[in-house]
C-alpha cells in the first residue's frame, strides 16, 4: 500500500499537468460566446444552444505571463485563482470559508469530546455489542452528513479496530462503522459545509437548499449501510474463519485490554457534544429562515468552536489551556491548507480558459457548447446519469470534496444550464460522483491511512467493497433520477 500511494501523483501535480493540457487547447479551440437573454424581473433565462457564436478573432492562445487585467497567464494563474472572487463565491470566500470552518473543528476534535463519547457508548453496550455497531454507523454517518467527517476516521479506526475485533467482529466491520459511514453521509448530506455548501455556492443555488430530497436519501443511505454491517457482522461473529482478514485480525486480538479502560467521559464532554447539536440546529435555522450564506455560516462553525474551547478553559478533567486551544485552531486551519491551494488552483484553470461569463469569448464557452452539443442528443436523464458518472472519474485524480467543487461545478453547472438540467440535480451528481468511489480509489488519502490503521490490504478491500459500492451507486442513479423527474430546484 506505501508503494502504492508513493506512485500516486498529488492533486496540485495532476492539476499542473490539466493547466497545461488548457494551455494547448487554448491554441485550437476559438473563443465563443452565448447571448443572455432577461426576463420582465430582470433574470437571466436558459442559455439557448443556438445563441453560441465564435469570436472573430478565433483561437486566442494563452500567454505565458500577463500584466494587465485582460487576460490571465499561465504563470499567473495560481496568484489569480486564489484571490478571484468575493466573500460571497469561488475562490477568495471559499478559501476564508475553509480555515475559520477548519480551525474551529480543529479546537473540537482536540479536546477529545467526541472521541471519548463514541468510547463511553461502546462501553455502555458490551453486554449486547451487536447493538453498538448499527448505533456507531448512525453517528459517523450523521458526522460525514454534517461537517464532513472523513480524515478523522483514520483515528477511530485506530482507537475501534481492536476493540471490535476483541468483541468477535473483525477489522472489516470497524472500517464500515467509522470510515464506511461517514463516506456514506458525506455521499447524502443536505448540509456538508465541506462539498454540498461549497458546490451550491460555486453553482449560484442557495446554500442548503434541496434539503428534503437529501435527507430522505441519507436516511436511505443510512439504513442500507446499517443493514450490512450487521449482516457481515452476524456472518463474521459465528464464522470468524470467513472473514478475509481473519489473518491480520491476529494481530488486534492479542493486544492487551488496557484500550478498553475508563474512558473518562466527562460532563464537560456531555454539554460538548450539546453545543455541537445546537450548532448545528442554528445553522439550520439560519439558512432556512434568514438564508444565511458562505460568510455566516463561517461564523456559525467559528462560534461553536469558540463556545467548546470557552468550556474547555474552566479548571478539571480534560481542560485545555487558551495555547492548546490556539495550536488546536491553527492545526485545523493548516490541515485544510491542501484544499485551499486545489481550490485556487481549479480556479485559476477556469480563468486559463477565460472565466464563466457566457456573454463574453471564450474558450470555456466553447467548450461547454461542444460538451452541451453531444449531450443534448440524449434524454435529459441519461444526462444527468453521465453527470454522475464523469464525477466519479474526477474523483479517481481529484479526490478532494472542495478541489473537486471548485475544478469540475463552473464546467457542470452552466452545462446542466444548456442541456436541460436542474443546478440542483447537478450539484446532486457532484456529491454522489465526489463521494462514493472514495470507498475504493487508492488515490484517497484517507482511505489508505484507514486501511493502513486497520491492517487490510488495498486488494483484500477493494474485492469486499466492489459489491457494497455497486448497490450504492444503484440507488445513487435512483435519486437522480427521481431528481430529475421531479423537477427538483
Amino acid at each position: 500500500m506505501t508503494k502504492q500511494a508513493r506512485k500516486t501523483p498529488d492533486t496540485l501535480i495532476i492539476l499542473f499537468w490539466v493547466a497545461l493540457s488548457l494551455v494547448a487547447l487554448s491554441f485550437l479551440v476559438p473563443a465563443g460566446s452565448f447571448v443572455v437573454e432577461f426576463d420582465s424581473d430582470g433574470r437571466a433565462l436558459p442559455v439557448e444552444l443556438s445563441s453560441f457564436s465564435v469570436a472573430a478573432e478565433g483561437a486566442p492562445g494563452t500567454p505565458l505571463f500577463k500584466a494587465d487585467q485582460e487576460r490571465v497567464g499561465f504563470l499567473n494563474a495560481p496568484f489569480e485563482g486564489l484571490v478571484s472572487g468575493s466573500r460571497h463565491s469561488a475562490a477568495i470566500g471559499i478559501i476564508g470559508f475553509l480555515l475559520v470552518v477548519g480551525g474551529a473543528f480543529g479546537i473540537i476534535m482536540q479536546t477529545g469530546c467526541i472521541d471519548r463519547g463514541v468510547r463511553a457508548l461502546i462501553q455502555r453496550t458490551e453486554k449486547d455489542p451487536i447493538v453498538v455497531l448499527p448505533l456507531l454507523f448512525f453517528l459517523f454517518s450523521l458526522g460525514g452528513a454534517i461537517f464532513g467527517m472523513s480524515e478523522e476516521t483514520i483515528a477511530f479506526v485506530l482507537l475501534l479496530a481492536p476493540i471490535i475485533v476483541r468483541l468477535g467482529y473483525d477489522a472489516i466491520t470497524a472500517v464500515l462503522v467509522t470510515f464506511v459511514a461517514s463516506r456514506v453521509g458525506f455521499a447524502a448530506s443536505w448540509m456538508n459545509p465541506f462539498n454540498v455548501a461549497i458546490a451550491q455556492g460555486i453553482a449560484d443555488v442557495p446554500i442548503l437548499s434541496g434539503a428534503p430530497l437529501r435527507i430522505v436519501m441519507w436516511i436511505v443511505f443510512t439504513l442500507v449501510g446499517m443493514a450490512i454491517t450487521l449482516w457481515w457482522a452476524r456472518r463474521v461473529h459465528a464464522r470468524p474463519e470467513l472473514s478475509p482478514c481473519y489473518g491480520t485480525d491476529q494481530f488486534f486480538r492479542q493486544r492487551d485490554t488496557e484500550e478498553t479502560a475508563d474512558s473518562g467521559f466527562t460532563s464537560r464532554d456531555a454539554l460538548a457534544l450539546l453545543i455541537i447539536a445546537a450548532g448545528v440546529g442554528w445553522v439550520i435555522w439560519g439558512v432556512v429562515v434568514h438564508q444565511y450564506f458562505i460568510p455566516e455560516i463561517a461564523t456559525q462553525f467559528f462560534t461553536m468552536g469558540l463556545l467548546i474551547g470557552l468550556l474547555y478553559l474552566l479548571p478539571g478533567r480534560h481542560r485545555m489551556d487558551a495555547n492548546q486551544q490556539a495550536r488546536a485552531f491553527r492545526d485545523g486551519a493548516a490541515g485544510l491548507i491542501p484544499a485551499v491551494l486545489v481550490v485556487g488552483m481549479a480556479k485559476g484553470l477556469v480563468l486559463l480558459l477565460g472565466g464563466t461569463d457566457p456573454t463574453q469569448p471564450s474558450v470555456m464557452n466553447s467548450v461547454l457548447y461542444f460538451l452541451a452539443s453531444g449531450l443534448g442528443q440524449v434524454p435529459e436523464l441519461v444526462s444527468a446519469w453521465l453527470m454522475f458518472f464523469v464525477q466519479s472519474l474526477i474523483n479517481f485524480l481529484v479526490p478532494s470534496g472542495s478541489g473537486q467543487a471548485a475544478l469540475t461545478m463552473p464546467l457542470m453547472a452552466p452545462l446542466g444550464d444548456l442541456v436541460g438540467v436542474q443546478r440542483q440535480v447537478t450539484v446532486l451528481c457532484f456529491q454522489l460522483g465526489d463521494s462514493l468511489t472514495n470507498l475504493i480509489i487508492p488515490t484517497s488519502a484517507t482511505l489508505m491511512g484507514v486501511l493502513g490503521a486497520a491492517r487490510i490490504d488495498w486488494a483484500v478491500w477493494a474485492r469486499w467493497v466492489l459489491p457494497f459500492l455497486g448497490l450504492y451507486v444503484l440507488l445513487a442513479m435512483i435519486f437522480i433520477g427521481f431528481a430529475v423527474l421531479s423537477g427538483y430546484s
